[in-house]
């Protein structure tokens, strides 16, 4: 066997049939198809599969035991392996503590180079603070121009009141003849100051009047020494003349140049003004009695708590109770205004009687109608005092007190409670806010005072990855010779993440996102900038469709990281549909010719030229443009428009931006332009705030126009449908439920007295016992893999024998979830609510699917469709606005085509349908495209071109539309790509 290829023999893992294929080492290798043809099956669960499972299993036993064990993948054989590597689409974290630089690992080379070459300043007034050794001071001072003249002062007494009579006897009873008191200088042997004991003073002991030479480094050093001892670790030294530059030389934690006049102007310069500096053994600011805790580098974590801002615990956040939750409707009456507060209770009817009775209001008023001070006095508390007065069964009871407020009540009960409901319910009164302590940056007070370069860790954290690379190319000139070679290998670091970030097309995040907001797109396009960090060789990196969420206009420069992976020395396979990425593959698989039954084979494995060439593959009708996606031959008109105004969510520029009602709209723009938030924070949010009445918190925006023309808002986002064994598309879409109703009234059900639960695998009755209704059984085998056998009881039927007696037109239950969904909806011809949610399965390309699959054992693309099959399937008015977020997902331009027809249904039916979207074919077929950009992060936001596709296509700052120029027949502009050379299918020999 060749070591130049990783071969695969009969591979047979879900609907792979007994697949042999050779995969090229070192080579960038596309395995794509049909969905549901078997791609995922080949590269995740047999190649990356087996690569894993040698690898755990070449550890000890022992080892495995805590590693846990991965089933070894249904294939004869395969050879020529190399550490596998999983590069898939799951979101980086869903912990509000990780973010983008805690996944790159950029944050922990910041916390390094902070904690070793930051210089700590005081996080009160702002003047740096240091700790240093005696010697450390002397060679500060002898570091000024010889012949300076100072003062070497200990600082005895700081903004304290009093005579100070006896600290002067003191001192000269020491043998100190100077001090200065409040900056000036008093000889104690011949005048003592007389002080005001009602102000503050300070007082200086003049230890040594010294000129600067290296003759004197002996009697420095015992002055300084005799300072320290005297002022407990503080040294200040005064330049009466200092000289140019004195006080980057000395430094400390207090240096500043202070005027000293005398009457009139008179004088020469030096004379007038005068340096002091203080200098501390102590990390301390001496001018604020302020101590500092040692910098280290889990000082810069807000995982920590040497580092964690004290207020929200690290999370940037705080929950407080909204006002705007707790009245919800100010034209209540003042008795059932407040939200948490029902009067029905007697402690609440009591407060609320007791102070309207204290301000001689009506219950029955409206909150509305009140005063603004006493709305204020009835949420945040009384300004006097209130008579309460209440019955009990033992008499009148009186008190009087403040009113507490009905807010500061629930806050104070938040804390105090040790009743998890109590707190749960007063949390729905509660929105989070930015932490007013640490302003959101996470970090405590000492921490963000910290400076590299005069910037704190904090503000690096909040620029975006290609902010944060021009400042750290710039920051090696500007620190001093010795922190430049503490920094330098951490610099390289942190600049080669950040430039591996930039050249995946991430330059628009910013360090601090919290890694939970990240697409899948995103998250993948990370660990992939991450494992180019890494630089290892001889890996096997399996990718899945990495181009998902990428704008054409960065697509190429993710492929020349793929191939800059590759020329390390790796093996690169990767799971995608993108046209692109299969023209700058070395090879090309293409799994079909099917879905489903249908795929599972090897259609043709080759360079781009062989798949163009062979028949039977429908990607290669897609390559060679002889198969395309048609453009609509028109476009709808608007029925009326739907229109944000003022939308500053995120990085939003107070947009306002219309959607017209009754078309198909995509939302483009390149990836960090505000999309998402457009979408999802705004749009979605603030309709389903507004016309269902509910507690959700919209993105910042000032009003939505033309709520009158939508009677309902439904959102199919990216997250993932249930994923259990026990989820299947008949149960997710609800069709389960028809098809259980349909057994319940056969004969024979009704006979035995079966209602439709028998019928259900998750619930006791029906179901095998044996297996507990899932058809198979999990063996353990100790250190070895466990082992999934079919249920001895049911034999896979997932139902009792008793059960199974039940059958429809010859079929049992059992025999139902193996069925296709093609061959159920013929089955159930004569039932049109079962055939109308089939219909819409087969509509958006599942008709391969068996009803029963399990969820876990589904891909990406056709979990995506469950889950827009069964929003489809809800009923509907005409007047629904369909919220789509790149709905191609995992689809293949075959799949593609299947799913714009129903979204052309969807709008011909009198809908609006919005989607997020950067495939170009889908976005061809759209009535109306609202682009975003003009790039990224805070350099998005602003709507760069709207309009039909053609009109965004002649919008020359428009990326999304020089991209579409070449799609559009009906445009004569040219493209990016308009020079590319298609492949052609080989000519016939006759």
């Amino acid at each position: 066997m060749s070591k130049d290829i990783i071969e695969v023999r009969g591979a047979e893992e879900h609907n792979l049939k007994d697949v042999d294929v050779e995969i090229p080492r070192e080579e960038l290798t596309v395995v794509t198809g049909l969905s549901g043809s078997g791609k995922s099956s080949l590269a995740f669960e047999t190649v990356y599969a087996e690569g894993q499972r040698r690898y755990i299993e070449s550890l000890s036993a022992y080892a495995r035991n805590f590693l846990g064990q991965m089933d070894k993948p249904q294939v004869e054989n395969v050879e020529g392996l190399s550490p596998a590597i999983s590069i898939d689409q799951k979101n980086a974290a869903n912990n509000p503590r990780s973010t983008v630089g805690t996944v790159t690992e950029l944050h922990d080379y910041l916390r390094l180079l902070y904690a070793r070459v930051g210089t700590p300043h005081c996080p009160e007034c702002g003047r740096e603070v240091g700790e240093q050794s005696a010697q450390n001071m002397v060679s500060r001072i002898l570091e000024l121009p010889e012949g300076t003249r100072a003062k070497l002062c200990a600082p005895v007494v700081r903004d304290q009141k009093g005579a100070f009579e006896d600290l002067f006897d003191d001192l000269v009873g020491e043998g100190y003849s100077r001090v200065e008191v409040d900056g000036e200088e008093f000889d104690l042997t011949l005048d003592r100051p007389e002080l005001d004991e009602n102000y503050d003073h300070t007082v200086d002991v003049v230890v040594d009047r010294v000129k600067i030479s290296p003759d004197a480094r002996s009697r420095i050093t015992d002055s300084v020494e005799t300072a320290l001892e005297e002022a407990d670790g503080t040294l200040k030294v005064i330049l009466p003349a200092p000289p140019e530059g004195a006080a980057e030389t000395l430094g400390g934690s207090d240096a500043r140049a202070t005027g000293d006049l005398a009457d009139g102007d008179e004088g020469d310069a030096d004379e007038r003004t005068r340096l002091v500096v203080e200098l501390s053994e102590d990390l301390a600011c001496t001018h604020c009695g302020i101590d500092i805790s040692e910098i280290e580098t889990r000082s810069f974590s807000f995982n920590s708590p040497h580092g964690a801002c004290p207020e929200c615990e690290g999370l940037g956040e705080t929950k407080e109770v909204s006002e705007d939750l707790v009245v919800t409707d100010p034209s209540k009456p003042l008795k059932h205004v407040f939200e948490p507060w029902s009067y029905d209770r007697t402690y609440y009817s009591r407060q609320l009687d007791n102070v309207a009775e204290h301000f001689g209001v009506d219950l029955s008023t409206p909150f509305e109608e009140l005063d603004e001070s006493i709305r204020r006095q009835f949420l945040y508390g009384t300004d006097d005092i209130v008579d309460f007065q209440w019955r009990t069964k033992n008499g009148t009871r009186e008190k009087s007190e403040r009113f507490e407020g009905v807010i500061p009540n629930l806050e104070r009960r938040h804390v105090e409670t040790d009743s998890d409901r109590a707190r749960e319910h007063i949390e729905e009164f509660m929105a989070t806010t930015t932490c007013p302590a640490c302003e959101g940056t996470r970090l405590k007070a000492e921490s963000r005072a910290v400076l590299v370069d005069g910037t704190a860790i904090t503000e690096v954290n909040e620029m975006s990855i290609s902010d944060a690379l021009e400042h750290f190319e710039g920051l090696g000139a500007t620190l001093s010779t010795r922190d430049r070679k503490i920094a330098e290998e951490i610099l390289k670091e942190i600049r080669a993440r950040l430039g591996f970030m930039t050249e995946v097309g991430l330059d628009y995040l910013t360090l601090d996102r919290e890694a939970s907001t990240l697409s899948g797109g995103e998250s993948q396009r990370i660990r992939l900038a991450t494992q180019i960090g890494s630089g290892l060789v001889g890996v096997l990196y399996v990718l899945d469709e990495p181009s998902i969420g990428l704008h054409q206009r960065d697509n190429d420069r993710l492929l020349n990281t793929l191939e800059e992976l590759r020329d390390l020395g790796n093996t690169l396979l990767v799971v995608e549909h993108d046209t692109e990425t299969m023209r700058r593959a070395d090879q090309i698989i293409d799994m079909g010719p099917g879905p489903g039954k249908r795929g599972g084979e090897v259609v043709v494995n080759g360079p781009m030229d062989e798949v163009i060439n062979t028949e039977e593959s429908v990607t290669g009708e897609y390559l060679s443009g002889e198969r395309t996606i048609p453009v609509p031959e028109s476009r709808r008109e608007a029925d009326g428009e739907l229109t944000v105004r003022g939308a500053r969510q995120h990085n939003l520029a107070d947009l306002d931006v219309s959607v017209p009602l009754g078309t198909f709209t995509a939302i483009t723009g390149v990836s960090g332009s505000g999309k998402s938030t457009l979408m999802h924070d705004v749009l979605y949010k603030g309709l389903v705030r507004r016309m269902n009445d509910t507690d959700v918190n919209p993105g910042e925006h000032d009003a939505i126009e033309g709520l009158d023309a939508i009677e309902t808002v439904r959102l199919i986002d990216q997250s993932p449908i249930g994923r259990t064994p026990r989820s299947n598309p008949a149960t997710y879409t609800n069709v389960f439920d028809h098809i259980r109703e349909l057994f319940a009234e056969t004969s024979l059900a009704k006979q035995r007295g079966y209602e439709k639960g028998r019928f259900s695998f998750n619930v006791k009755g029906g179901r095998c016992e044996g297996c507990g209704g899932q058809g198979t059984v999990t063996i353990d085998m100790n250190f070895l893999s466990d082992v999934t056998v079919p249920c001895e009881e049911c034999g896979g039927a997932r139902y009792n024998d008793e059960t199974l007696d039940v059958t429809y037109k010859g079929a049992t239950i059992a025999d139902v979830l193996e069925m296709t969904v093609e061959e159920a909806y013929d089955f159930f011809e004569s039932h049109s609510g079962i055939r109308r949610r089939l219909e819409l399965l087969k509509d958006v390309g599942l008709g391969y699917m068996r009803l029963g699959q399990p969820s876990t054992t589904l891909s990406g693309g056709e979990a995506q469709r469950v889950k827009l099959a069964e929003e489809l399937g809800k009923k509907d008015s005409g007047e629904t606005l369909y919220l789509l977020d790149e709905p191609t997902t995992g689809l293949h331009p075959e799949d593609e085509r299947k799913l714009i027809d129903v979204l052309h249904r969807l709008t011909d039916d009198g809908n609006t349908v919005v989607v997020i979207e950067h495939e170009l074919d889908l976005v061809k077929n759209a009535d109306h495209i609202i682009d975003l950009g003009p790039e990224g992060g805070e350099n998005g936001g602003e709507l760069v071109a709207e309009g039909t596709p053609e009109e965004v296509a002649r919008t020359e700052a428009s990326y999304t539309g020089q991209y579409l120029r070449d799609l559009l027949p009906n445009v004569d502009l040219e493209g990016p790509r308009a020079d590319r050379d298609v492949a052609q299918p080989a000519a016939d020999d006759d």
